[in-house]
């Protein structure tokens, strides 16, 4: 029987290489057995899919992914990370490097005979908004999601309508995507240790999206539009984007009170009012930024 390739601590692997993480770019190393095990659990290395680990590392989840029978495909930025990764991932098999920015990366590549990858990461602090719009754009062409966020975006994700918590983020997401906490993890659960507490969300692809919609990168837009100056009410929010009496009337072919606040509507509230913006189309002032 072969003995299996042994899985190191991130701190073991950083003092063999000479290595510490690197705080500028928010590198904080999750050694938590505990943790580590529900994600994987949750990515379920079972389902037979192709997994894409964004941020790979040092390899501590990308080992443990492969000594559960995934393929991965790792994905890092880091010169100094990815020579650690050749080195660490040699005992292993079913598995390809890509240094490459998470940001750009052709997440729909990944299929495996036209099946979708499934997407798993601890996800920098400061790109985390950037990162889930990019996985957003290939919403269709990739499968689950298990993705480490900071505890506080993580409550957004997940928030519901009415809440403090449910802004842009959760309507985007929540029209794609079945989301469900997973595993909080506290700073000590990683090397450095963070100054903010961390969650794992688990996002699961729908059948059907919360409201159909012609251009999603409208949609985005007007949902961003809709929460930036949140206590606005709707009226207000969306004549941003056209003015006021076209605002107006988009809200009366939905049927939508235009004087309730962006965060009192469901995904699909916010679709329909996208639908009625794309029967009546002028152009449309630049983006606010995400």
């Amino acid at each position: 029987m072969t003995t299996p390739p042994k899985l190191y601590p991130p701190g073991e692997v950083l003092r063999r290489h000479g290595m510490t993480a690197r705080k500028s770019w928010g590198q904080h190393f999750l050694h938590d057995p505990g943790i580590l095990g529900a994600i994987v659990a949750a990515i379920d290395p079972g389902r037979g899919r192709r997994i894409v680990e964004i941020g790979a590392g040092l390899g501590t989840l990308t080992t443990r992914l492969l000594a559960a029978g995934a393929e991965v495909w790792a994905v890092e930025r880091d010169r100094d990370m990815c020579n650690v990764l050749r080195e660490e991932l040699k005992p292993f098999e079913r598995h390809t490097l890509h240094e490459a920015d998470a940001v750009k990366f052709d997440y729909a590549a990944a299929q495996r005979d036209g099946v979708p990858a499934d997407i798993v990461g601890n996800l920098p602090y400061h790109l985390t908004g950037k990162l889930m719009f990019k996985l957003l754009a290939d919403n269709d062409r990739t499968g689950r999601w298990v993705v480490m966020v900071q505890r506080e975006v993580a409550r957004r994700m997940c928030a519901q309508p009415g809440t403090k918590q449910y802004g842009s983020l959760t309507v985007a997401l929540s029209r794609l995507r079945q989301l469900r906490p997973v595993i909080d993890a506290p700073p000590g659960a990683f090397l450095p240790p963070p100054k903010v507490d961390s969650a794992v969300v688990q996002l699961d692809a729908r059948d059907k999206p919360r409201g159909e919609v012609a251009d999603p990168e409208g949609f985005e837009f007007l949902v961003r539009t809709a929460f930036q100056q949140r206590r606005k009410t709707l009226l207000n929010a969306l004549s941003a984007l056209a003015g006021k009496d076209r605002a107006r009337a988009w809200c009366e072919t939905t049927g939508i009170d235009p004087g309730l606040r962006p965060e009192r509507l469901e995904p699909e509230a916010f679709a329909a009012l996208q639908r009625a913006r794309e029967a009546d189309p002028p152009d449309d002032p630049d983006p606010p930024d995400a």
